[in-house]
């Protein structure tokens, strides 16, 4: 198979690749075998750097295997992109995981109490306790969030 880029494309192809290292390695470092996977077609691709014009893109790393150069680790376009993500991600995981507990309390709760009544619809009723999160959370971001640690306060 046969691909031709021009420099330009190939530059976005190794930011590309940069941005998804980031999002796979960032937290938990590059010896994870879900880094490990996509480590091979990584170094296929720096190693094209120089052939198709891009050469300002990689460089040697500390362990002899090619790495993203400066300009693409300090490019604040690439910088934004990894921070919206980051930011996303956060919020979107804390909505999740508050209103899923919040379900739980109140199935919970519904059960203890022995009066049964109609079950939760549990698809409908986790949308709506995301919703009220996302709006308490768009006007106020985190300034009513307490933390209570051990039920103490």
């Amino acid at each position: 198979m046969k691909v031709m880029f021009t420099p330009k494309e190939y530059a976005r192809l190794l930011e590309l690749t940069h941005l998804g290292m980031q999002v796979i390695a960032a937290h938990q470092g590059y010896d994870t075998p879900a880094a490990q996977r996509y480590a091979e077609i990584e170094q296929k691709l720096f190693d094209l750097a120089t052939p198709l014009g891009c050469a300002d893109y990689v460089t040697v790393g500390s362990d002899g295997r090619l790495a993203p150069s400066e300009k693409i680790i300090e490019d604040e376009r690439l910088a934004k992109i990894t921070g919206d993500h980051n930011n996303d991600v956060f919020w979107h995981e804390l909505v999740a995981r508050l209103a899923d507990r919040d379900l739980a309390t109140e199935q919970a709760r519904q059960s203890m109490s022995g009066k049964g009544g109609p079950p939760i619809d549990a698809d409908v009723r986790v949308r709506e306790i995301e919703d009220a999160y996302w709006d308490e959370f768009e006007k106020n971001d985190l300034a009513n969030v307490i933390l209570l640690r051990g039920g103490r306060g």
